[in-house]
């Protein structure tokens, strides 16, 4: 009977630390901007079509839902969007189709601000539900594409 409870415990230690460990693999996920085109341009907004890559450090397939974003200069808001439901592999990368809308110009004479999308995914693992924050700074060159600069 003891040599039961100690596997029992064992068991359950043994699985709290890959499941955490596994967690904080997930909160690291990465992710690049891979393609962004603009779609429609009007005076109020612009329309783009964006691609991102995902990568998944984890050892766990993660299924995420829909995923809304923001992107902002200084802490302003320029815009948000959208990506598709998607399926992120194990110890792989996915590219994930989006909208992104932005209902702002942002011009900036001379110097040039750091751009950051920050969003949170909900990522359905096993019999529960992980939302993972995620911030990204682009490049320059990348936020130049979806950003109009005047």
């Amino acid at each position: 009977m003891k040599t039961r409870k100690k596997a029992i415990i064992i068991f359950v230690i043994v699985a709290s630390i890959f499941g955490y460990s596994q967690y904080a693999s997930a909160s690291q996920i990465g992710v690049i901007v891979a393609k962004s085109e603009l779609l429609e341009q009007n005076d109020n907004e612009s329309t783009y079509n964006l691609q991102l890559e995902f990568n998944n450090p984890s050892l766990l397939v993660l299924n995420a839902g829909k995923t809304d974003f923001v992107i902002s200069v200084e802490d302003e808001k320029i815009g948000d969007g959208v990506l598709e439901p998607f399926v992120l592999p194990a110890m792989s990368k996915t590219m994930v189709d989006g909208v992104f809308k932005s209902d702002r110009k942002y011009s900036d004479s001379e110097n040039t601000l750091p751009v950051k999308i920050s969003g949170i995914t909900k990522y359905d693992v096993f019999f529960t539900t992980l939302d993972v924050p995620f911030v990204y700074y682009p490049t320059e060159d990348q936020a130049r594409e979806f950003i109009q600069q005047n």
